[in-house]
């Protein structure tokens, strides 16, 4: 399977979410970067608590992985998929860095 199906762009991830699109959005950060910011309708799963809480994670349609700049994310996107067998999960490329650089100027960055 090619990355460019692992991942999705920040700007492809807000016209789904526009739009209506039904996407789980597990953020993986720690409870502290949750806090300060994160996409509304998020589900905070830090990544060092994802094996023992990933029944928490849907099985059945999109499911959006998200962190800072997109390498945790990348890390639960693999134990998910090759772990557990889950081919609904797809990490947002950049994480909420690139959400603030490209999406929302007003969203908060650190």
């Amino acid at each position: 399977m090619s990355s460019s199906a692992l991942e999705i762009s920040p700007e492809d991830l807000h016209r789904r979410l526009q739009a209506g699109d039904d996407i789980q959005l597990i953020d993986v950060r720690e409870e502290m970067e949750f806090e300060y910011c994160h996409l509304p309708g998020s589900l905070l799963l830090p990544l060092d608590e994802l094996p023992r809480r990933a029944a928490e994670i849907r099985t059945e349609g999109p499911v959006v992985v998200i962190c800072h700049h997109g390498v945790r994310s990348a890390h639960a996107l693999g134990y998910l998929r090759q772990r557990l067998g889950r081919t609904n999960v797809i990490n947002l490329r950049g994480g909420v860095a690139a959400w603030a650089e490209r999406v929302d100027p007003a969203f908060p960055t650190y």
